[in-house]
């Protein structure tokens, strides 16, 4: 059976109710972190019309969230250990004149990808460069061999740093310490000119991470570094290691770093993992 409840009320905006579907309570979406985090998210872009640089800054022009109702829920697991892994859901948001945004939305929450970069010691030049990188089944891509850096996503107690470290080693065997990796989104964005500052609209609630697919979907990815220079024996014991490794269906290579544009060239996360180690590299940030 399905049922309807009204969010907790925000001040100066209308009643928000929300439609669930069967098998889906009120108390599962509410304390579901991916929900929990767009939730306050989109708010907070919304309050923030009134400031008079936005660009929907006029009464009839300001958004606001009139409604969501939930198309559909994958739930995983079972008993005790049961919670939702992914879920769809339509959202009303729309301004005094009518119109209205899309507002279809998968939600999903965050991941963590990392960029591993390996470089022979002997190399006093760095230029030669090794990068780790998982083959496995895709199927919303259609693919059963989707080439990718190393990514998973983040567990309603985990941290970036500690969901990177965890996925790393789960993927590809390989351990690695929370203080070798480097968070290359904070890092950008710490810097980044914004056309508006925040008492002007711009949008710094959002994570500090990379959005791969904004028009339809919650997911923000933060975006690791973990380079490390190795004697070239290790790398090449790597590399015949990794050559057979095989963990629930994924397998684990090294490529040149030249080739990881092409290698990666399918994959969002690589080819911004690139982008910005290419850029913060040459920015020496």
């Amino acid at each position: 059976m399905t049922s309807t409840f009204t969010l907790p009320p925000v001040e100066g905006e209308p009643e928000v109710g929300v439609h669930l579907i069967d098998g889906l309570t009120q108390e599962q979406l509410l304390n579901w972190k991916p929900f929990k985090e767009w939730l306050p998210t989109i708010r907070r872009s919304i309050a923030l019309q009134t400031d008079p640089h936005h660009p929907f800054h006029q009464d009839d022009e300001r958004f606001t969230l009139r409604s969501i109702e939930v198309k559909g829920v994958d739930i995983w697991g079972s008993g005790d250990k049961k919670r939702i892994g992914f879920l769809m859901m339509k959202t009303v948001v729309k301004n005094a004149k009518g119109e209205q945004l899309p507002g279809t939305v998968f939600l999903r929450g965050g991941s963590v990808a990392v960029l591993m970069i390996l470089i022979p010691e002997e190399d006093e030049t760095r230029t030669e460069r090794w990068v780790v990188m998982t083959q496995q089944p895709r199927v919303p891509a259609g693919s059963l061999t989707f080439y990718e850096i190393p990514a998973g996503m983040i567990d309603d107690q985990g941290t970036f740093v500690g969901a990177a470290a965890n996925e790393v080693f789960e993927e590809t065997g390989i351990p690695i310490k929370s203080k070798d990796l480097v968070d290359m989104t904070k890092l950008a964005l710490r810097n980044a000119q914004h056309a508006l500052k925040e008492s002007q609209g711009s949008e710094e609630h959002l994570q500090k991470a990379m959005y791969p697919s904004p028009g339809g979907c919650d997911e923000f990815i933060a975006l690791f570094l973990w380079e490390q220079t190795w004697p070239k024996t290790e790398i090449n014991n790597l590399r015949d290691k990794l050559s057979g490794t095989s963990n629930e269906k994924i397998k684990v290579k090294l490529v040149k770093y030249e080739e990881l544009w092409r290698e990666g060239a399918r994959d969002a996360k690589t080819l911004a993992a690139w982008a910005l180690y290419e850029n913060l590299t040459r920015e020496a940030v």
